[in-house]
């Protein structure tokens, strides 16, 4: 069992920056696939960034095309921490970001466990 809890979700301007961080606990890995959802009111959870173990100290990252070049994502293993470094924010970007983790393959592929969610609200 895997438990995952976000921090880091607020309330900022449009422009503004936040950093989402996501702790594992439990029966995990360095290298199980972790990653971040979104799911703004009515409308359907949708991905937003994902990392991945692809070798000895490396990793692949991926971002949805809404957040390419505004969002990074990055894991501390040491600490069993995932983050989500979020800049210029737009107020389309509003919603609650549920951080993820699967046991095998990608977050997009599918999910194992989910965070309880934390929310970013962008005010214009």
């Amino acid at each position: 069992q895997v438990q995952l809890v976000e921090s880091g979700g607020g309330l900022v301007p449009a422009g503004g920056s936040l950093r989402l961080s996501c702790v594992a606990s439990g029966r995990t890995f360095s290298s199980y696939p972790m990653g971040w959802f979104r799911q703004a009111p009515g409308k359907e959870r949708e991905f937003v960034a994902g990392i991945r173990w692809s070798g000895p100290g490396i990793y692949y990252v991926d971002y949805a095309d809404s957040v390419k070049g505004r969002f990074t994502i990055s894991r501390d293993n040491a600490k069993n921490t995932v983050y989500l470094q979020m800049n210029s924010l737009k107020p389309e970007d509003t919603a609650v970001y549920v951080c993820a983790a699967a046991t095998r393959g990608d977050v997009r592929g599918g999910v194992d466990y989910w965070g309880q969610g934390t929310q970013v609200t962008v005010s214009s």
